[in-house]
């Protein structure tokens, strides 16, 4: 069974994990992750609450028409008090607890939101769920944060070094897990996978503006 990861599109605001729908290029990213996973046998999609995630997930649906499951658990970690603020704001206004964060020395939660074990034991249940439920490939549409706590918990990691999987997580990057069902074993297989938008950098993070 092959569980695909897939980031969503490219959001209209940069505030941080503020609830909006997609850019124009972001709708244009969910489009052309479609149409690259759409003969990998895929036989249902899952995805976040969260209205970004919802819209790529439609998105990719008008390609591969299955099930659309929305489970709430799959959402992005909570940032807490830094929810809603620019990027400088936050460099501004929590600047100590980002340098504690990025020094990678313990799983420590988002001021007032969550930290890595968190969001692994609400998220895995639904994962461990989902590869018990019978079905065959599927793909979940979430977020960046949720996936590294998701691969840091699966491969038994400190949940404090979640960020060592990629400077930049590509919006519609897929990542993928094997789950042999006779050994109830994952295996990873890819990570941050965004062949998809090679030859087309207005639609690569480093060309948000």
């Amino acid at each position: 069974m092959k569980i695909y990861l897939i980031r969503h599109g490219r959001q209209n605001s940069r505030l941080c994990n503020v609830d909006v729908d997609l850019a124009e290029e972001g709708k244009q990213q969910a489009r052309l992750v479609a149409e690259r996973i759409k003969n990998w046998n895929i036989e249902k999609i899952y995805c976040s609450d969260l209205k970004r995630a919802m819209e790529t997930a439609a998105i990719i649906n008008e390609t591969l028409n299955v099930n659309i499951v929305v489970e709430s658990q799959l959402r992005e970690i909570d940032f807490g008090e830094m929810t809603g603020h620019s990027d400088e704001e936050n460099a501004k206004y929590f600047a100590f607890f980002q340098k504690k964060l990025k020094s990678r020395r313990c799983d420590l939660a988002y001021p007032g939101g969550e930290c890595g074990a968190d969001v692994y034991q609400r998220g895995f249940p639904v994962i461990n769920k989902i590869v018990h439920g019978g079905t065959g490939n599927v793909a979940i549409v979430t977020h960046g944060g949720f996936i590294r706590c998701m691969l840091a918990g699966i491969l038994g990691m400190d949940f404090a070094k979640k960020s060592m999987f990629g400077k930049n997580m590509e919006n519609t990057s897929i990542t993928e897990l094997d789950y042999d069902t006779d050994s109830e074993m994952f295996t990873f297989e890819r990570f941050n996978d965004y062949t998809h938008l090679e030859g087309k950098p207005e639609l690569l993070r480093s060309s948000w503006k």
